[in-house]
């Protein structure tokens, strides 16, 4: 079952394909994908950790969940668009060190962070 990732505002703006893996922006791109609790883009560049829900982002500050962690309603989520061909993933970087998990809010949106792993 496909999982929508809402933004801070509870706009619905990706979602995890039935993989459990694959990030979709709502356009049906392929931008990034988790690997254990990492979020990786699709270049290969880590974005940020997810972890009970939520998406962190490097440092470590919230910016996005799934429906049932969202700490405000969410919006009702449309319909989604065809998924684009993925193309080949490149190599992950290394993995930055974990920051402590806080609820602050990032200064850049679900979107900002998950188009900076579209490919090169």
């Amino acid at each position: 079952m496909e999982t929508t990732l809402f933004n801070k505002n509870g706009k619905p703006v990706a979602y995890i394909a039935d993989d459990g893996e694959t990030i979709y922006l709502w356009d049906g791109r392929a931008v990034g994908y988790l690997f254990k609790d990492q979020v990786f883009g699709w270049n290969g560049k880590q974005l940020g950790w997810f972890a009970n829900g939520t998406i962190f982002d490097i440092y470590g500050l919230r910016t996005g969940f799934i429906k049932s962690k969202s700490p405000i309603p969410t919006d009702i989520e449309p319909g989604k668009l065809v998924k684009q061909v993925k193309g080949a993933k490149s190599v992950r970087q290394g993995a930055l060190a974990k920051p402590v998990m806080c609820y602050g809010y990032s200064g850049r949106s679900l979107e900002e962070i998950l188009e900076e792993g579209s490919a090169l």
